[in-house]
């Protein structure tokens, strides 16, 4: 298959940017650089192989699951089915934590509720070198990709246990969380590679969208630390309900992700 058809494929299954996908694929097969493909002449083999990618992404599967890898906060993170792909919105958490806690020497004890990949707990253990942190997920695939993203990033300092968010047990100085938050009939209107292909525990935030909230503001109170901080990323039009929601906590602020959207609030035991 030529690069020319395979956007062409792509094209027509309605993905955005169907050329530089088309390219980064072949740079996937071969090894190289996206660059470097224009020039690159592929084996039979390797034909197959990007055809068969191609096919593959042409309905819809998400880059980053046939990649096998997924970037986040300039770390490489390993990611498949049964497990949500790491966002560049997310990244919000990171750096409003790093605003909390300017010193980055501080041995601050860490959860990641719900953990995923493992992308926010790694990310926020390497910035915190002193830190220790454990990340809770109740989906055994997650569980596996973010315990082998761990053992290869991070090491001893991050503890991944395949339990609920109830489980956690603190204190904790620090909490992070990107619970489901899309309500329940609007999965279906999102892109393919989302509603068809991520984990739907992991999207579905029930009728509302705020059911992992409720949930979070029973939790948090009675595993942070006092002083301690909680940061959870939220969805358009959710800044306004977090008041009522965590009423045992103080809102310090909401913070936008890069399109100026809210996306982070940042809570505080007092």
């Amino acid at each position: 298959m030529t690069l020319d058809a395979a956007t062409q494929l792509l094209a027509d299954a309605g993905v955005e940017n169907p050329r530089g996908e088309a390219r980064l694929l072949l740079a996937h097969v071969l090894g190289v650089s996206r660059d470097q493909t224009l020039a690159a002449i592929p084996t039979p083999q390797q034909g197959n192989t990007f055809e068969n990618l191609v096919r593959r992404r042409s309905a819809r599967e998400p880059f980053a699951y046939i990649a096998g890898r997924k970037e986040f906060w300039s770390l490489d993170f390993e990611v498949g089915p049964g497990v949500l792909v790491p966002r560049p919105d997310t990244e919000t958490l990171i750096e409003e934590a790093l605003r909390l806690v300017p010193d980055r020497s501080v041995p601050l004890r860490i959860a990641d509720l719900g953990t995923g990949s493992g992308a926010i707990l790694i990310a926020a253990l390497k910035e915190f070198s002193q830190a220790q942190g454990t990340g809770f997920e109740s989906s055994p695939e997650a569980f596996r990709y973010a315990n082998a993203n761990a053992a290869r990033l991070i090491g001893a300092r991050a503890e991944i246990c395949l339990a609920d968010w109830d489980q956690a047990q603190g204190p904790f100085d620090l909490v992070f969380c990107n619970p489901p938050y899309i309500p329940s009939a609007d999965i279906e209107s999102l892109d393919p590679e989302v509603s068809q292909f991520e984990p739907r525990a992991a999207l579905d935030g029930g009728p509302d969208g705020l059911s992992a909230y409720r949930a979070l503001g029973r939790i948090l109170p009675g595993i942070l630390a006092q002083g301690g901080h909680a940061l959870l990323e939220i969805g358009l039009g959710q800044a306004q309900a977090m008041g009522t929601l965590f009423q045992k906590l103080e809102i310090l602020r909401l913070a936008p992700d890069l399109s100026g959207v809210p996306r982070c609030v940042i809570l505080r035991k007092p």
